[in-house]
């Protein structure tokens, strides 16, 4: 299948890996017979790659509902996503973000509707923060931009094209679950939550679920279960001492990557992360 050069992802993304993908483009496997990605985010990689055989899982379930409609009712999602358009207002923002505060009004909504609403709050939002509280309402602030691309209709179409033709099981839930299938000659691209360098770069608000020292651990003992399989994994996680000793006998590399969601700006910029493999890495 030819790769489609429009196919991007649609939303910005908190920890979104475009800025790595020079680095970890080159480091999957030509040949997979599976494609994995259960903590899918923005969906960079995937978008790059375009396999022709893929699960994608994230636990947010507003997120996935957004790709299920990009590739089941695209041409609804656009017109919605066009009258948002016009009606982008601070006030009109905040009246949408409020629909999940009103349950009955919530439940109402169609799949397609609830996917506009979360495409126009993600464009429009604070700094493209997808952010909710402890309620799973969304919670960011409006972000005051000149002319934000709320209608991407090339993206949006390329997108519903590939996950049209392509064989890609959508799924939102536990990570452990989606990768369960997962065997020999199959790849798994693991992007968790970043363990946190400092207590201020700690960001777990896309879900309103943690994502802790014990997930994380437990994420090494899912990593250790694929190997042992046969399957190979490629892992994105922050630099820091906790995660090169949970991870020390797989291959490790350090990359750099730009990152903007701090709420000060002066504590933007680049920092460390790593790529993490069972197999060999440069």
């Amino acid at each position: 299948m030819n790769k489609d050069p429009f196919v991007s992802p649609a939303l910005k993304w908190v920890g979104g890996k475009r800025q790595l993908l020079k680095d970890i483009k080159p480091l999957i496997p030509e040949e997979l017979t599976m494609y994995y990605e259960p903590f899918f985010g923005g969906g960079a990689v995937l978008f790059e790659t375009q396999p022709e055989k893929a699960v994608i899982n994230d636990a947010n379930e507003e997120l996935m509902n957004v790709y299920r409609t990009i590739r089941d009712d695209c041409d609804q999602l656009i017109e919605l996503l066009k009258k948002h358009n016009e009606n982008n207002t601070a006030k009109y923002y905040y009246e949408v973000r409020g629909f999940d505060r009103d349950q009955a009004l919530y439940e109402a909504m169609t799949a397609t509707e609830r996917a506009a609403r979360i495409v126009f709050l993600n464009k429009t939002c604070y700094n493209g923060l997808f952010r909710v509280n402890q309620s799973g309402q969304f919670n960011a602030p409006y972000g005051k931009y000149k002319n934000p691309n709320i209608v991407n209709e090339e993206t949006l179409r390329a997108i519903s094209r590939y996950l049209q033709k392509a064989k890609i099981e959508i799924k939102s839930g536990d990570y452990k679950d989606a990768i369960k299938g997962a065997r020999k000659g199959a790849f798994v691209y693991l992007d968790p939550p970043y363990h946190p360098i400092s207590y201020s770069s700690s960001f777990t608000g896309y879900t309103n679920n943690g994502f802790g020292i014990k997930e994380q651990q437990e994420l090494k003992a899912q990593c250790d279960k694929l190997n042992k399989r046969g399957v190979r994994f490629l892992l994105s996680n922050s630099y820091c001492d906790f995660i090169t000793q949970l991870y020390q006998e797989y291959h490790i590399k350090q990359v750099s990557a730009k990152r903007a969601i701090n709420s000060k700006a002066d504590k933007r910029g680049e920092v460390g992360e790593v790529l993490i493999a069972n197999y060999e890495i440069q």
